[in-house]
């Protein structure tokens, strides 16, 4: 996991392989409620495989000849995986998608409700997880080692970095492009997204991506693949504004990024956060994730600061999983921690030479943000490591927002995407 460097157990890894078939990995929501079965919306409960959330999303748009903005969900789920999750059609009969699987590639509708209000994102509970480890030594040993580890996950929690999900991989670039936004720079921003070809991409996207970068704009779109969707949506707006202005500026380059769908944009500045987050977590961790440490800034389990508490029963209430520690999605109004804590959480924007201003994003304040205090461990429940003829099956639920590569990362202690 990128910039995740500590473990809090201190078993030795199973090692293994994930993900060497899709099914492997299967994740399926937690909904906060489910359809009633009468209002004006659609509600879709979805299998797909091998298909990101927004994908799928923005097929349905085009297939029905519907805006984006009309179609929800409540959380991006894997491409690389079995997933099942329900998504929203505002304002259309359950009849009118009848026929929508037919036209849609690697995706099952198992359910058609309608539903007084719409889907949002954020509105699930959590998510539970069923995953194969194949490729381990000795399956009955590396079952007990799992088992032990969960047991200890449970007790303790488990710490709560940001998966590669959150940056990409193999081109693991996103954050990069948050970096270019928070150095106010747009033609950065624009130029690390299309551009910069990675070593590990494919031969055709490198060329498209050089084209890009030596100046040839159309050379650049005429081969960037239609699979590419998101650089060729900007890449149409750069050719558009070039022929209209014959030059580039902070208006092209800004038209650029704002052609891209909400949930994508918004992420960049996202992921370079999480990015520092996860080094935050990861030196916060060598205190211990389930104590209480001088200096901590502590939340609830609705996510708000706790500014009162005795010392003395901070610890407790960590334990019981009342309270939790945290550390900084940094931005520009996020508070750090006293002492030690504090300490280190400056010397990580130092190490980046920014500040938290740098966050506001003058150029495109809208995809900038305050920042906020992030618990360093989630919850896990339902767990289980059973053995099988093909490795290890693993099972656990965790809660909306956290990865499920951090608690293979501590059964496997190998780099787990």
């Amino acid at each position: 996991m990128l910039n995740a460097k500590t473990y809090i157990t201190d078993n030795e890894g199973i090692g293994g392989r994930i993900r060497a078939k899709y099914e492997d990995f299967y994740v399926e929501e937690l909904p906060e409620t489910l359809p009633s079965g009468k209002g004006p919306n659609t509600w879709l409960f979805i299998e797909k495989v091998g298909r990101n959330t927004l994908d799928v999303v923005l097929d349905i748009a085009r297939i029905l000849h519907i805006s984006r903005k009309r179609m929800g969900f409540a959380g991006m789920k894997d491409k690389k995986a079995l997933t099942r999750q329900w998504l929203c059609v505002s304002n259309i009969k359950p009849e009118e998608l009848l026929n929508l699987e037919n036209q849609l590639h690697n995706v099952k509708i198992l359910s058609i409700m309608p539903n007084e209000k719409k889907l949002r994102i954020g509105q699930l509970l959590g998510n539970k997880f069923r995953i194969l480890i194949r490729e381990v030594d000795d399956i009955q040993r590396a079952t007990k080692t799992a088992n032990k580890v969960l047991s200890k996950l449970l007790e303790t929690g488990v710490p709560n970095y940001y998966g590669w999900q959150r940056f990409g991989y193999p081109r693991t670039n996103t954050h990069r492009v948050g970096r270019a936004l928070i150095d106010n720079d747009l033609k950065k921003t624009v130029d690390s997204y299309i551009g910069n070809p990675y070593d590990n991409e494919p031969d055709y996207i490198k060329n498209a991506r050089r084209l890009y970068d030596q100046g040839n704009i159309q050379g650049s779109y005429n081969e960037m693949p239609s699979k590419m969707r998101y650089e060729r949506m900007m890449l149409r707006v750069i050719l558009k504004e070039q022929k209209k202005k014959n030059k580039l500026d902070d208006i092209s380059y800004k038209k650029a990024i704002e052609s891209l769908p909400k949930p994508l944009k918004r992420m960049f500045v996202h992921a370079y956060q999480s990015y520092l987050f996860n080094q935050a977590v990861s030196e916060r961790a060598k205190y211990g994730i389930n104590k209480y440490v001088e200096g901590d800034i502590l939340i609830d389990n609705d996510e708000h600061l706790v500014h009162e508490f005795k010392e003395e029963e901070a610890d407790l209430m960590i334990k019981n999983f009342k309270i939790h520690p945290t550390a900084p999605l940094f931005g520009s109004k996020v508070p750090l921690a006293g002492g030690s804590i504090g300490e280190m959480e400056e010397n990580i924007l130092k190490s980046e030479n920014i500040s938290k201003n740098d966050f506001e994003v003058p150029k495109m304040p809208k995809l900038g943000s305050h920042g906020l205090r992030r618990s360093i461990r989630f919850k896990i429940w339902d767990t289980s490591a059973i053995a099988t003829n093909d490795g290890v099956l693993i099972q656990f639920s965790i809660p909306k927002g956290c990865y499920a590569t951090a608690v293979l990362r501590e059964i496997m202690k190998n780099e787990v995407v």
